[in-house]
């Protein structure tokens, strides 16, 4: 049976390595992805040769990925992936089964030659003058602390700074086999890749939803706190701190506050509860409407408004704490900490902040982590948390 099932994948590997490799090529832009809890491996391709930018009126727009930026406000356009071609590839059934949907890639060199071209394509794409400098563990404590005292003095409630981690890709690095080891490494996650040429390819396996439609549901959640999963049964064992508990509140007091300012007052909330992603814990808690009975259709792109950048990726209140970031972080934060997601893909849209992410560029992976810091901040298991969100994704790029 094993041996069947290393088959199956193996020809999975195979079609997404060759897919991958036709369409880089020929200069097309490429989404890949797999939602939270489903055995469904999603693509799309932009073959028009155009890098489109839009602005996020989400029920506007075609079915297609769109990829923003962190920048603080929703006027910098997003970058738009349209479904020139989509499909879906079901991995709890044999690949051979399903070939009759895929796309053909109509390939006949090597599966070795393919991944040296995907490789070569990586390592040359963009950002040529730009300089990646790794984050210290010196200079983020002082970030740390410099944050502290703001809050401290009152000027802030929370702030969220963050740091770069840059790893060496194996000359071997093996893009696809990357990918599926996240899909099948993390199941809760939101595990992407996307390239958009001459703009970046990035490679990530995000735990949070920033906000969903279908049909007439919204959903929103908001997710804070972290710590290390231990034992057998970690959602059981997890103990949680006072710091971590208001972290985690102020982000939900956050949502509501939202739905007050559109004098939206029929909502579902649900938590928090601790919730696994990956090897780390989580506090969560949910929000659900029904667009329809509150005659509000546009919801998810007005809540997308108010939302990004949430303050469990930049801090409270948000203007000064962005005003903070971009005085005191010395890095632009590109796609980090942005948001990702299917547009209008069958019928649903799923927006994904851009968290547990690497960049790929020179033959390098560019990582980001932040942690939320609050007056109970210690600065040396500040430093620890992004040790280990930078891990999740580190440890499967191989």
């Amino acid at each position: 049976m094993d041996i069947i099932l290393d088959t199956h994948l193996k020809n999975l590997e195979h079609y997404l390595v060759s897919l991958l490799s036709k369409n880089m090529e020929e200069g097309n832009q490429i989404a890949i992805w797999r939602k939270p809890k489903s055995s469904f491996i999603q693509i799309l391709i932009d073959k028009s040769g155009i890098t489109k930018r839009v602005s996020p009126q989400l029920e506007d727009l075609p079915a297609g990925f769109i990829v923003h930026p962190f920048e603080d406000q929703l006027d910098q356009k997003a970058y738009f992936l349209e479904a020139d071609s989509y499909f879906k590839i079901d991995i709890s059934i044999p690949f051979e089964e399903q070939s009759g949907a895929l796309e053909e890639v109509g390939f006949s060199s090597p599966i070795p030659d393919l991944k040296r071209k995907i490789r070569k394509i990586i390592t040359a794409i963009g950002a040529q003058n730009e300089v990646f400098q790794e984050t210290s563990k010196d200079d983020f404590m002082d970030l740390v602390e410099k944050g502290i005292r703001s809050i401290e003095d009152g000027k802030l409630h929370k702030i969220v700074p963050a740091r770069i981690k840059k790893i060496k890709l194996n000359p071997e690095f093996d893009l696809i086999k990357s990918f599926n080891l996240l899909v099948r490494s993390y199941p809760n996650a939101f595990v992407n890749f996307f390239h958009i040429p001459e703009v970046g390819t990035w490679i990530g396996a995000s735990p949070e939803i920033l906000i969903q439609t279908q049909g007439d549901e919204f959903y929103t959640m908001s997710l804070a706190g972290t710590q290390k999963a231990h034992g057998e049964n970690p959602l059981k064992s997890a103990a949680w701190t006072q710091k971590e508990i208001e972290e985690q509140a102020l982000v939900s007091r956050y949502i509501v506050d939202c739905f007050k300012k559109i004098r939206l007052r029929e909502y579902d909330e649900h938590g928090p509860k601790t919730v696994l992603a990956g090897n780390l814990l989580h506090l969560r808690s949910d929000f659900k409407v029904n667009m329809k009975s509150t005659n509000f259709p546009q919801l998810g792109s007005v809540m997308l408004q108010l939302l990004h950048p949430t303050s469990a990726v930049c801090g409270m209140p948000r203007h000064k704490a962005l005003e903070f970031l971009h005085k005191n972080e010395p890095f632009n934060r590109s796609f980090y900490a942005g948001f990702i997601g299917p547009v209008n893909v069958e019928e649903e849209t799923s927006i994904y902040v851009n968290l547990r992410t690497a960049r790929l560029v020179q033959g390098n992976a560019i990582l980001y982590a932040g942690a939320g810091v609050t007056e109970d901040s210690i600065p040396e298991n500040e430093w620890e948390e992004t040790e280990m969100k930078c891990d999740i994704i580190a440890k499967h790029l191989n």
